[in-house]
């Protein structure tokens, strides 16, 4: 992962993005419990997400609290030095639903590689999270090119 800003600094970082169901807001600390749950209960359904099988997250066997709590750490440290861009994904109440990753390609920083998750029981809300995330990196975005695995 690089160091520098992925994105131009005078370029003002979205903090929120509301859908049909859904909300995004930055992920940090503050939302350690909800996260961990969320994913632990959808782990096999999560693998099976485009964009994570090759990746080998979430662990077969989960983590720790602790250990979530550290990620969640790190992912709000690129947050906040602009390097990289993770939304936790709300359902209509405060419940955790899913996650949506926004970092540059491993290959090309000036490319964004984008996946994104919905816990198991709440997959209706992947089809539409996929559109309006895509929608909204497209309009409100700095990016020359987006790499987001379609859910067809």
């Amino acid at each position: 992962m690089t160091t520098r800003s992925f994105v131009p600094d005078e370029f003002t970082v979205p903090e929120s993005l509301s859908g049909d169901g859904f909300r995004l807001e930055p992920l940090g600390p503050q939302h350690n419990e909800a996260d961990h749950r969320a994913w632990m209960s959808s782990i096999e359904h999560i693998r099976a997400t485009p964009g994570f099988a090759e990746r080998g997250w979430p662990p077969a066997d989960g983590m720790t609290r602790l250990a979530n709590l550290l990620d969640l750490e790190r992912h709000a440290r690129d947050f906040q030095a602009r390097r990289g861009f993770t939304y936790t994904v709300r359902g209509n109440g405060d419940e955790v639903v899913g996650c949506v990753y926004i970092y540059p390609s491993r290959t090309d920083a000036e490319v964004a590689e984008v996946r994104s998750w919905v816990r198991a029981d709440r997959t209706e809300l992947d089809g539409p999270l996929h559109t309006a995330v895509a929608d909204w990196l497209a309009s409100d975005w700095p990016f020359k090119e987006v790499r987001y695995l379609s859910r067809s």
